[in-house]
């Protein structure tokens, strides 16, 4: 299945939120003592923005497939 413009940009997109979610200064920001849940700032934080990124993704690209309709 060929990649569309629009959707190759927005993968473009999350990739560059990506770099920005991961990057040293905003991980610096939550690399506190402090808890949620039980669980360090720090990694609720990595596995939160893990997730969303596996989500827009998700939406991106079945998003793009449920136009197309299937074969």
């Amino acid at each position: 299945m060929p990649i569309r413009p629009q959707q190759s940009q927005r993968l473009v997109a999350l990739f560059a939120l990506g770099l920005l979610l991961f990057s040293f200064p905003l991980l610096s920001l939550f690399n506190v003592g402090g808890t949620v849940l039980g669980v360090p700032v720090l990694y609720a934080y990595l596995f939160a923005a893990w997730a969303a990124l596996v989500a827009l993704m998700i939406l991106v690209v079945e998003r793009d497939t449920e136009r197309k309709g299937p074969r």
